[in-house]
């Protein structure tokens, strides 16, 4: 998200929300961020309650291009610096809050993580290492960072959703996106943010999902190329 679409959401939200710039790839403003909000959250009153780290990029590249020629190891480090370390330094700066919250009855619970892999992380297609890479070392920090935060109350649940409404599928080519879809069993449409957004209520509200990754996917399994 930009910021000025963010600033435009927040505008949306009136009083109940709160916009702050942030890049994933540079710790110093995660830190600026994270505290932004947790002063917001005081001043106001509202409860701190949990994080959901959801930057994402993608740059599709084979391993090996026609010529046989290799990719190049910048975008893979860009597509893992963004969604695998921008994820979990937005985890780790924003627990250190959250465990010190008072817990709730009856479980003594102090909030919630709440990640977002992809369906690439179990079937990537071809030209998705990076990503894949990527959205599946998600998947597998959810148990271990459950257990790492199960004595202070907080859970961790991770959503792999697959095709949903977002700013990044908005630029897929027509082509990609029809073949995509008709990967879906049922539906046979793209997600909608609501859809998601459900899912991620459920992730909040419900004490006993924990450690678990969850697919929000339609039954698809993405084919290995468009």
């Amino acid at each position: 998200m930009n910021e000025e679409s963010g600033e435009e959401f927040a505008k949306e939200l009136g009083s109940t929300g709160k916009f702050f710039v942030c890049d994933v790839l540079d710790t110093e403003s995660v830190a600026k961020a994270v505290k932004g909000a947790a002063d917001w959250i005081q001043q106001t009153g509202k409860p701190l309650a949990g994080v959901i780290p959801a930057a994402g990029v993608s740059t599709p590249a084979t391993i090996l291009d026609k010529d046989g020629a290799a990719f190049n190891l910048d975008d893979f480090d860009f597509v893992l610096n963004v969604n695998l370390r921008g994820t979990i330094d937005l985890v780790r700066q924003s627990v250190e809050l959250l465990a010190k919250v008072n817990p709730t009855e009856p479980d003594g619970e102090r909030g919630v993580v709440i990640m977002v892999a992809s369906s690439a992380a179990f079937d990537g297609q071809r030209g998705q290492v990076s990503y894949s890479a990527s959205k599946g070392a998600v998947t597998a920090m959810t148990l271990p960072m459950a257990r790492d935060l199960a004595r202070y109350g907080i859970r961790v649940v991770t959503i792999a959703p697959s095709l949903f409404e977002s700013r990044m599928t908005s630029m897929m080519s027509g082509k990609v996106r029809k073949s995509l879809e008709g990967a879906m069993e049922f539906p046979r449409r793209a997600g909608q943010p609501a859809e998601f957004a459900q899912l991620v209520r459920q992730g909040i509200e419900n004490v006993m999902l924990n450690g678990v990754v969850i697919r929000l996917d339609g039954a698809m399994r993405m084919p290995s190329k468009m």
